[in-house]
Formats: C-alpha cells, structure tokens, sequence
C-alpha cells in the first residue's frame, strides 16, 4: 500500500493539474522516481530501464514499465492504469509509450519532459525523442514536480523527523565501536543495523567513510582500514524513513586531537550556526551559502572549503540523496516553510592532512531552522 493517506495524494494530484495548467502544457511525461513515489507512491529501482508516468491535463495517470514492476505498481501505489512494454531484442519502449500517448489524444500536444534525472539516461532520451518528432511538441519539465516537492506537507514533515532520530540514533551505535584498532566495516555495520531494526529504509548513495588521510574525502569509495592509536574518521550519513532523508557529517578523533583540529572545528561549527541563521523563510538558498563562504574565508579556511554547502533533501532514490536546490553562491531560490536542508561544513586541509566537518538537517519553520539532530555540537574525541 502507498506510503501515506489517499487524502495527501489527492492533494498532491491538485497541485500537479494546477502546475500543468500555469505551464500551458497539455500532460506531463514523469521520468523521475521522486517524482512518481510523490504522486502515486510508486516505489522501485525499476527506473533504472525505461519506464515512464504519464500524466494528462485532467488528471490522468497511466504507467509504463516492465513485467518486473508491473505488481510493485499494485501493491505500492494508486495507480490503477498500468501498461507493459515487453523485453526483447526488438524492445522499443519509446515507441509503446507514442502508442499510449495516441491513445490518450495527445498527439500534437505540449507534454513536458522530466529529462534532468537518473531515470531517463542519455539513450533512452535519445529514443523518446526520435519517437515522438512530429508527432508532439516536448518541453523541459524537469523542476516542476521537484518545486512542488520542495515544500514538505506535515505527513511528509514526520517522516523527515524521524529520519533524524534514525540518523542520531545511527551516529551513537558506529561511534560505539569506533577507537584504536577499530575496522571500518564494523562501524558501518554498526550504523546500518541502528537504521534498519527501527524501520528504516537504505538510503540514496552509501553511506561515507574515511579514515587516516581518506578522512579528507566526502565520497564513497571502496577499501576498509582499521584506526590506528591517533586517527580521524569522517562519516556522513542518513537517517532515512519512508524514503526521506535526514543527513549528518562528521569528523571523529581517534585518540589524541591535534591543535588544527581544534582550529578547524571551530570554524566549521562558526559557520553552521551561520548558515542555519539565515535558514528563515524570505531569505535565499544563495545567502544561506554566503554565510559559510564569509565565515571561513574570515577564518582564513578559503582553500579548505568547498564552492557548495548543502542542498534540499527529501524522498529521493540512488545513486544519489542530493535533492535540487544546492546551495551555492547566488541561488536565488526563496526559502518558505516546510522545506528541508542539509548544511554541511566541509574542511580539508591538504598540507596537513587534517580533516573537519560538520554537518545537520534542518526544516524551514516560521520562526528558523528546526535542527533535527539532537547530538550536541562538539568536537567528537575517541580516546
């Protein structure tokens, strides 16, 4: 059954019809999973072939997918009109969705496409375009669904909140086994386990660790390595429930702190706190991320930062949890009520291998930033 009430994709399904109507466009083409969870509940990673929702003017809903997602469309959303493609060597799902799209009267019409995302690689792209040339006029639509999916509803609001206690509860459970001698895997191990046997869900991308010099990357990469007497390990992770996510970073010590880790906590922490302030609605994404670009450069950390501080997160599915907007300098996007952010503090200092960060999700209230996170910001030490 879907994720929430009929009520909240009821609601959803008006907002969509008024956004089509503004666009002057006469149906949608929803190659996103984001987009397809949040309408319908529709929820898979079957979007990594070719499968497409339509939605019409009025309202309509028609899915086309594989055999394999044709009962993941039953039993996990509202969707009552779903169609197949068939694999094969002969397969040209571009060419059924024309067919669909015939059948529903919208040929000649202005259907926007959701062409930005993981779901429709550059091939598949290519062969939607190729089907439909002369037969419809296609428009970029990629940020339509994503601007309405930007602003939470309060169901969607609890389910970001209790990512954030799976998110801290995750944190203790690694930091329990984190020291000298500890192995990464464990710590991840550890992490995941604190997720899962409270009901949470996988999240977008692997979870990140780095120790000893590695400490210095935000990715995931692959390797394991156990913690020497004097170490640092950075993690970033997500507490993730019914999809939505909450993120966390952090730089633990191992042992002993050197001084530039000191230095380099506390303008990390300096600059978070800066950024939340101007996480109020009214405000833009831009002076969110101008606040961190002021307080460390201040601090003489310009080299060490990065040219982005966070972004928007939600329900969102691999290979990635990074939600649009990002915070960077000059985004003009306007902050409201009900969207949710994950600011994170990244510092590397190359010359001296030493690593910092700091990071938290926080929702746009009223009033500012409602952080939820309840682990204390302080610097984290392992004796």
């Amino acid at each position: 059954m879907p994720a929430f009430a009929a009520s909240e994709y009821a609601d959803r399904t008006v907002r969509l019809k008024a956004a089509i109507d503004a666009a002057g466009l006469d149906g949608l083409l929803l190659f996103k999973p984001e987009s397809q969870y949040w309408l319908t509940g529709y929820d898979t990673f079957g979007y990594c072939f070719f499968q497409c929702l339509v939605v019409t003017a009025d309202g309509r809903m028609v899915l086309l997918t594989r055999s394999a997602d044709l009962r993941q469309a039953w039993h996990t959303s509202t969707l009552d009109d779903v169609r197949v493609w068939v694999d094969g060597e002969a397969a040209a799902p571009a060419d059924d969705l024309r067919s669909l799209l015939a059948e529903l009267g919208l040929e000649r019409a202005r259907l926007g496409v959701e062409w930005q995302t993981h779901g429709l690689t550059a091939a598949n792209g290519m062969a939607l375009t190729a089907a439909l040339d002369g037969f419809a006029a296609l428009e970029d639509a990629s940020l339509l669904v994503s601007r309405l999916r930007l602003v939470k509803s309060p169901a969607e609001l609890e389910a970001v909140r209790e990512a954030g206690r799976l998110g801290d509860a995750a944190f203790l459970a690694g930091l329990e086994r984190t020291g000298p001698g500890a192995d990464e895997g464990a710590i991840l191990a550890a992490m995941h386990e604190a997720i899962f046997t409270a009901g949470g869900d996988y999240p977008g991308n692997p979870f990140i660790i780095g120790s000893g010099r590695d400490a210095l990357l935000c990715r995931y990469k692959t390797g394991r390595r156990k913690l020497d007497h004097d170490d640092q390990l950075t993690l970033e992770w997500a507490g993730v429930s019914r999809h939505y996510h909450a993120a966390l970073m952090r730089t633990v010590v191992v042992g002993r702190p050197r001084p530039r880790h000191g230095e380099l906590f506390t303008a990390a922490k300096d600059a978070l706190l800066a950024c939340e302030a101007r996480l109020v609605p009214g405000r833009t994404v831009g002076e969110v991320f101008a606040a961190h670009a002021e307080t460390l450069d201040a601090r003489g950390m310009g080299a060490h930062r990065l040219n982005a501080c966070g972004y928007s997160l939600g329900a969102v599915y691999a290979p990635s949890w990074m939600d649009w907007p990002m915070a960077y300098a000059g985004n003009p996007v306007v902050l409201q009520p009900g969207m949710v952010f994950f600011l994170h503090m990244i510092l590397a200092d190359s010359e001296t291998e030493t690593a910092m960060t700091l990071g938290r999700t926080s929702i746009v209230g009223e009033a500012g930033a409602e952080c939820l996170s309840a682990l204390p910001l302080e610097l984290v030490v392992k004796p």
